[in-house]
């Protein structure tokens, strides 16, 4: 098992930025990936972020270029930096992990962004 925990959400202006902390615990040893996603309402769940646990990473295009996951702390953490923020940024952003040889899959609670001036 592995629990995630977000935090960081909030308001924020067009063209500013946003930190969104993911605390894993539990069997992180297991970890083999961690993926961040977002909802928009109305909108299905897309996948923003990728990170293996060789390090590789991978980004949505409308997000290159302005946001960056990394893994710190032996994965304990799950650092997602988020600049130049734009109004169709706001959704709400999950972590998630994927784990073991059968790839099970753990979320976040999710926490809330808005883009807005």
């Amino acid at each position: 098992q592995v629990q995630l925990v977000e935090s960081g959400g909030g308001l924020v202006q067009p063209g500013g930025s946003l930190r969104l902390p993911c605390a894993a615990s539990g069997s992180i040893f297991s970890v083999t990936a961690i993926g961040w996603y977002r909802q928009a309402p109305g909108k299905e769940r897309e996948l923003v972020a990728h990170i293996t646990g060789g390090g590789s990473t991978k980004y949505a295009d409308s997000v290159k270029g302005r946001f960056t996951i990394a893994t710190v702390n032996a994965k304990h953490t799950v650092s997602r930096q988020m600049n130049s923020l734009k109004p169709e940024d706001t959704a709400v952003y999950y972590c998630n992990a994927e784990a073991g040889i059968t790839r099970d899959n753990y979320w976040g609670q999710g926490t809330q962004v808005t883009v807005s001036s």
